[in-house]
């Protein structure tokens, strides 16, 4: 099986991507493995990656789960991350968005279950 799990956040101009989800994970990049790229660890085995690549970016899409959706979604406003309404989706499943300066879409997911 995999040992690791990369998502790809493609933008425009990393220096001012970098500086959003430093922002949004509330803590600098982890890595900066080159000019074009900056990590964050979001899990042991998940890594999220923005890069840049202008004719992709914008239509990226991550998903995240965190344990207290209306604590989360308070915190990263209070740094400047405008995520929207908390809605209910499904299942006891509630959801939050943001859209990044480039477009692309996190969605922040409460009462995530592996199985449903």
């Amino acid at each position: 099986m995999f040992d690791h799990v990369l998502a790809v956040i493609a933008v425009r101009d990393i220096d001012s991507a970098a500086a959003w989800y430093r922002r949004l994970f509330d803590r600098p990049a982890d890595n900066n493995p080159m000019p074009s790229l900056v990590e964050w660890q979001a899990a042991p085995a998940a890594w999220v990656q923005v890069t840049v690549d202008p004719e992709r970016a914008g239509a990226s899409q991550l998903n995240v789960a965190v344990d207290d959706l209306e604590s989360f979604v308070a915190s990263a406003r209070s740094r400047g991350v405008e995520f929207g309404d908390i809605v209910d989706a499904n299942k006891g499943v509630r959801l939050s968005t943001v859209v990044d300066p480039d477009g692309n879409s996190i969605t922040a997911i409460g009462g995530f279950r592996e199985r449903y």
